[in-house]
């Protein structure tokens, strides 16, 4: 017999559960199904455990330059067991909240199980079938394991792992200069283990402009992190100290040697094992669902939410699909993803806040754009709180005098990016924050300052960050 709902929730990530409580709200019954945990990679092994050992990391680190603040203390020494235990009680506390509230949601069945479509309207949990004229997938992604030579011949680690470790490792080689690997090599390296971040591209967080990049990586190399770009031949072998990690870098040693590696190098969609095949939903070359501009797949009453479409890999965004469709769907909304302004942040410490496009970006449009930056070591706050690492750099388009990107690198910077998102969501001109009251002393009460040093980028390719407010 198959049990009929008038929606079907495949994924406890981010945007299932409320849309749950939306579509429940305006009176269908629901089936939501989770096949692990309730809260999806945010809540169980993302943001909320990393984020809470980048701030036990933070404190050790404070603790160490307790001196230059004219604080004595004794020596600092790491509770790992003890550090991970307050992470996991945050994740569980969060997965804890998020269950109870679906348990108690009216109209809604939690199915615990493996959820496959068998046809567009149809889906089987285990050996029960289902079926609903609106299907919403939220199945998230995982990290990916990389093909490179000797991988699968060596103990090695992901995101998942890394949060539910209670040892520091003695040595932790992290394959991957990107987002993730940065934060847990900053995090580590404050916990006590030696760490290696071996990169096959010339520089980390290639994705960012090149200034924002080499400070960032100067930030972790000061505290004693080794960076080994430009690897083009990464491979792994066995070694009696742990596992040798081949990098073949233009400079340093052909080899590393670390007691643990991680690799960080990308995630993929949770879709292959989806029966995306019954339904005849088309996934693109990498398994991202294929999803236009209101998150509906190419079958009429499937939809794709979350880390799975490819449209965007944060918590924010996941919650924003749930935003759209739901406006969409139930308040006769026309929500587009395309309206979307793409920000993220960084969490090493000083953190990096981003919105919209870089330099480097804007550039490639071919439009007329303005650029002003400034150090930390010129923002009052920053140079208070003893922390002056970084910069703040703004991106406007000439002609419109609009905003058209932004990266604060600094105490406070995922905080402070917000003034300028939200300019630019309201789709201001430059003017309209530049003539703002801001509160002193803060980082944010900068931006006016730093927008009125817009100018045209230098030519002059010793001064590629343009122009210092």
């Amino acid at each position: 017999m198959t049990r009929a709902f008038d929606a079907i929730i495949i994924g406890a990530g981010q945007a299932g559960p409320p849309l749950a409580g939306r579509l429940t709200a305006a009176g269908m019954t629901v089936a939501l199904i989770e096949r692990k945990l309730v809260g999806g990679t945010c809540v169980n092994t993302g943001c909320m455990p990393t984020k809470t050992l980048v701030a036990s990391a933070y404190a050790a680190h404070l603790a160490r330059r307790a001196a230059d603040f004219g604080v004595q203390v004794g020596p600092v020494t790491i509770d790992m067991p003890a550090v991970a235990a307050r992470a996991r009680k945050v994740t569980l506390d969060a997965r804890g909240g998020n269950e109870r509230w679906l348990e108690k949601m009216e109209r809604l069945t939690f199915l615990r199980g493996h959820a496959r479509l068998t046809g567009p309207t149809t889906v089987d949990v285990d050996g029960e079938a289902l079926s609903a004229p609106r299907v919403f997938l939220n199945v998230g992604g995982r990290a990916a394991v990389p093909d490179m030579p000797g991988v699968g011949d060596v103990p090695h680690l992901d995101n998942t792992d890394m949060v539910a470790l209670a040892h520091v490792p003695e040595h932790l080689v992290i394959v991957g200069g990107s987002y993730i690997g940065l934060e847990f090599a900053q995090m580590y390296r404050r916990f006590g283990a030696a760490v290696t971040v071996v990169e096959r591209g010339d520089r980390v967080i290639a994705r960012e402009d090149p200034e924002i990049s080499d400070a960032v990586r100067q930030i972790l190399e000061d505290e004693g992190i080794a960076v080994r770009a430009g690897a083009t031949c990464i491979g792994f072998a066995p070694h009696d100290a742990g596992v040798a990690v081949s990098v073949d870098c233009h400079d340093g040693a052909p080899v590393v040697v670390g007691s643990h590696v991680l690799l960080a190098v990308g995630r993929r969609p949770n879709t292959d094992d989806l029966g995306l095949d019954a339904a005849g939903v088309k996934t693109d070359a990498h398994g991202y669902i294929s999803v236009d501009d209101g998150l509906q797949t190419n079958v009429r009453g499937i939809w794709a939410l979350g880390d799975c479409n490819g449209r965007g890999a944060f918590t924010h965004t996941a919650y924003n699909d749930f935003e759209i469709v739901a406006a969409n769907l139930l308040d006769g909304g026309d929500r587009k993803v395309s309206d979307r302004i793409p920000g993220y942040a960084l969490y090493i410490d000083p953190p990096l806040g981003r919105v919209g496009m870089t330099q480097t970006q804007a550039a490639e449009t071919g439009r007329p754009i303005l650029v002003a930056t400034r150090p930390m070591t010129r923002v009052g706050r920053a140079v208070e709180k003893g922390e002056t690492k970084g910069m703040i750099k703004i991106v406007a388009d000439a002609e419109t005098k609009r905003i058209l990107g932004a990266a604060i690198l600094g105490t406070g910077g995922d905080e402070a990016i917000h003034g300028i998102l939200d300019m630019m969501n309201a789709d201001q001109p430059i003017d309209v924050l530049r003539w703002a009251v801001p509160i002193h002393p803060t980082v944010s009460e900068l931006i006016p300052t730093v927008l009125e040093g817009l100018a045209p980028p230098s030519t002059d390719p010793q001064s590629p960050i343009g122009n210092a407010a």
